[in-house]
């Protein structure tokens, strides 16, 4: 399922072969991705981390600062074939973004077109001779559980833990990781114990 919102599209993309939301905005001028989201999804994202040229952004929310720029393979699924897309993402510090948003700098370079037909198309071409089309209403919908065991996937859970009883836990985790989790280091390397619940 994809939403549709003004200029922007948010679709479901594969990286590292685990979903994510991607909103295709055909108003902003840089692909752009939050600290905090990366912090809660990938682990050592920031190696490497890449310098930027632009330093601060302005949104409508404030001002943001680029700690510097990630290379991430975006896949689209699509039943003609996957469409694989490597774009370069501006880390943003103090950003609220869930997910990742491909700017105009990457649509121009991938020929990426958002149709604002009935059905809202998504076409993209890299060969002027040859254009795909990808109906966004085919992508599946982002699940709130699936969400947080991607963000904490090396977690261990008894089997007899209910999905609500799951989603409950993952919350609570997420809510308190400062208190779980060394800085950077994912949730669990625990502060000089193990950690029961």
């Amino acid at each position: 399922m994809a939403y549709i919102n003004g200029t922007a599209t948010k679709i479901t993309v594969c990286i590292h072969k685990y979903q994510h939301p991607l909103i295709i905005d055909s108003v902003a001028h840089f692909s752009i991705v939050a600290r905090n989201y990366l912090n809660h999804h990938f682990i050592n994202w920031e190696k490497p981390l890449l310098p930027t040229k632009e330093k601060n952004f302005k949104s409508a929310s404030g001002r943001m600062t680029s700690i510097g720029t990630v290379i991430k393979e975006i896949i689209i699924p699509h039943w003609k074939g996957n469409i694989r897309l490597n774009p370069e993402f501006v880390v943003l510090e103090y950003s609220h973004i869930q997910g990742f948003l491909l700017g105009t700098d990457y649509q121009r370079m991938d020929g990426i077109d958002i149709y604002n037909s009935k059905n809202r198309h998504i076409a993209i071409y890299r060969n002027k001779e040859k254009k795909f089309s990808l109906d966004i209403y085919q992508i599946s919908t982002h699940d709130p559980l699936e969400e947080l065991l991607n963000e904490f996937r090396e977690g261990q859970f008894r089997t007899t833990l209910t999905s609500n009883q799951k989603l409950s836990l993952l919350k609570m985790l997420r809510k308190n990781r400062p208190e779980f989790s060394i800085g950077e280091e994912p949730l669990g390397k625990i502060r000089g114990h193990d950690c029961k619940v």
